[in-house]
């Protein structure tokens, strides 16, 4: 069964959807959200007439305040459990306009009804979608010539008598049956207090001069709240905490007389490296907190409105803005969401800019070096290594615009809702699964990373131990050999940098742990402040985590995946580098 959530303030755009979804003769129960503000602003819907109309149970809901919920779950249960579907699925009228489209569609049910059952397809979905020519549809439906010929003469005289072609005449039927449902059940109500709102608001965040300053004062305010205030305090807090069971389990460990190997890896492979991670916990917790707020609210729809005019001029639309900026929180869930663009091309080009936009999986790394060689600055670092990302991500798509993807980008339409109050149970839950996703991460995939690492790094090749002072000599050490030259010009050639990098591939929140089970002395006693800004550059451009890897497989291909491991490197060398020559020719050492 669906449930169709359905706008109650727009209803009439919404239910477009809501007959297409009819037309598919699935059990469905339509929720008219956001009723709470319909009736506040003296809007009145007839739920009853509606349902009658359309042929589908019609009910109200509130989703913010939680109002008629469980009753929209358990009749969505009902209609799943007795497969009740909708009542009617024919919405033309044989009196609009000649009943031309009523003709038509009628005619063409009667020509492909036997072809429609043995596909398993309803035939009044097939008959819409072969008038619009969909060719997955046509293709299932297994017509002979002489059927396909029929068909689209019956259709041809249609577009003849109608005056529009056969997209837009199954639109203008459905919209038409629309408008007739609208004004026999819903009184619309005043303009809310919320759209006034809203209207006066964007003058200020979606002006045409004050937009994009705008969008960058807020964002730089998040930072340094996450990075310099609230996150720090509370990071602070949980390090003083580890620290604290750091110590009673070395302490503890020591009294039971623990073998020495077994207590190195406990204190300075599971807890340097799991604990250092785990500290950075509450800045990405900070970091999500704000952002829930501003999506909650509205305004990151607003950001893919200011942004279409700015992203058409390195080729793509507006609509790409939204899995770009869900690459800031993961890029596995923001390549799956291209999967929303209509245009291939667009969809292409949007996967392969989003590696530039900094995940939440590299917060740790940043706050990291930052603690470590810049303290106090950490909102203007992570402020500008975002920036750095964007103008990267631009200077790409500029290139791939006129190389790999030449051709214009889709149009961009969209629909703006009134800026709302953010709903607590709606960041809470969003807190609530970043939290768990990092916890997950932090006890899995970084932990076994931890340990062999540790492993690696504490036996030489005949598996013999290695003593702290000899650690060059470990199986880690002549592993990593291959790949220090390449860095060496970055001033990480040193080859503990190295694998910490190569142990991002797996998760990025592993380069933490993993220096700090590799570097006992701290990452200061081998970097100077100019290295570490190159390590900064390199870790935000780098080749994105195998999770990300694997999604960019699972939509292009392997050839593309291995492409943007490879093109990713080699950008992330070239910035790094220019970033290191520049320091060199400020007097950086």
């Amino acid at each position: 069964a669906i449930i169709n959530i359905v706008d109650a303030t727009n209803i009439e755009r919404n239910l477009y959807l809501t007959m297409q979804l009819i037309e598919m003769n699935v059990p469905m129960v339509v929720a008219l959200n956001m009723m709470d503000e319909v009736m506040g602003n003296g809007g009145v819907i007839d739920v009853n007439a509606m349902e009658a109309m359309l042929g589908v149970p019609v009910l109200p809901i509130s989703a913010a305040k939680n109002s008629g919920v469980d009753e929209l779950i358990d009749h969505a249960l009902h209609i799943a459990r007795y497969q009740e579907k909708p009542l009617r699925q024919d919405f033309c009228d044989e009196q609009d306009h000649g009943g031309t489209v009523h003709s038509c569609i009628h005619g063409i049910i009667h020509l492909i009804e036997d072809h429609a059952n043995r596909a398993g397809l309803p035939v009044r979905f097939a008959t819409s979608k072969v008038i619009e020519g969909d060719p997955l549809v046509l293709a299932q439906l297994m017509l002979d010539q002489n059927e396909k010929e029929m068909l689209e003469h019956i259709i041809l005289r249609m577009e003849s008598e109608r005056g529009l072609d056969r997209s837009a005449a199954i639109a203008d039927m459905r919209f038409s049956f629309i408008q007739k449902v609208c004004e026999a059940t819903v009184r619309k109500p005043v303009e809310s207090k919320e759209r006034v709102r809203s209207q006066k608001i964007d003058r200020v965040l979606t002006g045409k001069y004050t937009a994009i300053p705008m969008f960058i004062a807020i964002m730089a305010a998040v930072s340094w709240l996450t990075f310099n205030v609230i996150g720090a305090w509370l990071q602070g807090l949980l390090e003083t905490g580890i620290d604290a069971l750091t110590g009673i389990a070395d302490t503890a460990l020591t009294s039971a007389g623990v073998n020495e190997v077994i207590h190195s890896l406990i204190i300075n492979g599971i807890f340097a490296g799991v604990g250092s991670v785990l500290s950075f916990l509450p800045i990405i917790v900070t970091l999500f907190f704000f952002l829930s707020i501003l999506e909650d609210s509205g305004y990151i729809a607003r950001v893919a409105f200011f942004m279409d005019k700015l992203l058409r001029r390195i080729g793509l639309s507006g609509r790409s803005i939204v899995p770009m900026l869900i690459g800031f929180g993961c890029s596995v869930p923001a390549v799956m969401a291209t999967r929303t663009l209509p245009s291939e091309r667009d969809r292409k080009m949007t996967i392969l800019l989003t590696p530039f936009m900094s995940c939440s999986a590299k917060m740790p790394i940043y706050a990291f070096f930052v603690s470590a060689f810049f303290p106090g600055r950490g909102g203007l670092i992570m402020v500008g290594l975002y920036l750095l990302g964007i103008v990267m991500a631009v200077l790409v798509a500029l290139l791939y615009k006129d190389t790999l993807f030449r051709g214009e980008a889709a149009p961009f339409v969209m629909e703006l809702p009134n800026y709302r109050m953010p709903g607590v149970r709606n960041v809470a839950q969003l807190l609530w699964d970043k939290a768990k996703d990092f916890l997950q991460r932090a006890f899995s995939v970084i932990l076994i990373a931890t340990i062999v690492v540790w492993f690696l790094q504490r036996f030489d090749l005949h598996f013999n131990i290695v003593a702290d002072s000899d650690s060059a000599e470990s199986i880690l050490a002549v592993l990593s050999g291959v790949v220090a030259p390449i860095m060496r010009p970055l001033g990480l050639g040193d080859w503990r940098i190295c694998v910490s990098l190569i142990s991002g591939f797996m998760a990025k929140e592993s380069v933490v742990s993993t220096m700090e089970v590799l570097f006992a002395k701290g990452v200061q006693s081998v970097l100077t402040p100019l290295s570490a800004a190159t390590m900064l550059v390199f870790s935000l451009l780098y080749t994105p985590c195998v999770a990300a890897i694997a999604s960019v497989k699972r939509e292009l291909g392997g050839k593309w995946a291995l492409g943007v491991v490879v093109w990713q490197c080699v950008v992330a060398w070239l910035a790094a580098c220019v970033v290191h020559l520049i320091g060199m020719m400020l007097g950086g050492v």
